[in-house]
């Protein structure tokens, strides 16, 4: 009996545990999406992503080409919000694996093209290629159009799968779309 007792314990511990981690986690959604708190939450994401730390790190690996500063940086924006309204991930090289270490505001004023990306799509593409939709999975997305990016392009073909997670990464990071990061109003774009 006591032995039953303490499972019913533990389950009904790890159920309200669960809960509470699942009620906060939508309660820390971004306020709008690509603000510097969804890169914050981007980033913590990646970190959970075995395809993007494991296969993108190692000696040698994607990661490790960062132009001597430790880390390379990802540059993301929509289109209606401007350039102006960038976040930043940084990703470096830790125990063998690719690990977002920041995410927030640009610190980065002059991105480096051989060894850092900078990626812009309208709010309709980001929603596609974070579904994961028919033509908006990494190849589809960059040979489409739908994702402007500049940064090293032979590198970004050599790493399609995991870009691929990267992509779908942007819809599984709740945001709102219907304003700017800041309040500001999403222009039209085509």
């Amino acid at each position: 009996m006591k032995s039953l007792y303490r499972t019913l314990l533990r389950h009904t511990l790890f159920t309200a545990t669960s809960f509470a981690l699942g009620v906060t986690a939508l309660s820390a959604q971004a306020e709008s999406f690509m603000d510097d708190a969804w890169a914050k939450q981007a980033c913590a994401a990646w970190n959970q992503n075995a395809t993007l730390t494991t296969d993108l790190g190692g000696q040698g690996g994607w990661v490790s080409n960062n132009g001597g500063k430790g880390f390379k940086v990802l540059q993301m924006y929509r289109d209606g919000c401007g350039a102006a309204s960038r976040i930043e991930l940084h990703i470096a090289p830790k125990d063998g694996k690719a690990l977002c270490v920041y995410g927030g505001a640009v610190q980065t004023a002059k991105l480096n093209p051989d060894v850092d990306y900078l990626m812009h799509a309208t709010d309709a593409d980001w929603s596609c290629m974070g579904k994961g939709s028919w033509g908006c999975g990494a190849m589809g997305a960059m040979m489409s159009g739908k994702l402007q990016f500049s940064g090293p392009k032979m590198e970004a073909a050599n790493v399609m799968g995991p870009f691929g997670d990267f992509l779908l990464l942007t819809g599984k990071v709740g945001g709102e779309m219907t304003t700017c990061p800041g309040g500001g109003k999403v222009a039209a774009t085509q």
